[in-house]
């Protein structure tokens, strides 16, 4: 009995030694940023999958604590915004500024608030499959657009899904 006690009082005291050392460990700290972040090659739609750099036109993007949502388009993230159980009060919604931006491949360096961007709907501008939202920081480019290729402009708030499905059944219709 006497030999197993010294090998338990060893025992005992390395947990105890590993124990505080753990204790003494400072906690990792996680920052978050609700900043836009860059688009990347291997990014995939958060709704559809696909690959999010190869379609033109604008995209949108989510930012939470709990991570970034990427979209393809700017319509895919309002249509996913839309839905009551996506709706997040610290959430920030970016898109592309497409007044500083080709339209072949937006500059990630022009992410805007998308609550504040004036919007184009209904122009011929290919994108990501379904409704083509073109996002702007200004609505005098908006307006430009909606002159040059038809279409009209909208804000954040007159976006609802009714209208993202009745835009992506028009563009069924005529092509």
């Amino acid at each position: 009995m006497n030999r197993r006690y010294p090998n338990t009082a060893r025992a005992l005291a390395g947990l105890l030694v590993c124990l505080l050392l753990a204790a003494c460990d400072k906690p990792v700290q996680t920052t978050y940023s609700d900043a836009a972040s860059a688009f990347h090659p291997s990014d995939e739609c958060h709704v559809c999958g696909m690959i999010i750099t190869e379609l033109p036109g604008p995209k949108g993007e989510v930012v939470e604590p709990t991570g970034t949502k990427k979209f393809c388009s700017t319509a895919e993230m309002l249509g996913w915004w839309l839905q009551p159980e996506n709706h997040h009060g610290n959430a920030r919604l970016y898109v592309h500024d497409m007044g500083r931006s080709s339209w072949d491949s937006p500059d990630d360096s022009h992410l805007i608030d998308a609550k504040n961007a004036f919007y184009v709907i209904g122009t011929e501008l290919k994108g990501s499959m379904g409704v083509v939202l073109a996002s702007f920081s200004e609505q005098q480019a908006a307006e430009q657009l909606a002159a040059d290729k038809g279409g009209r402009v909208l804000r954040f708030y007159e976006i609802d899904q009714a209208l993202l499905q009745q835009q992506t059944a028009m563009s069924h219709m005529t092509h």
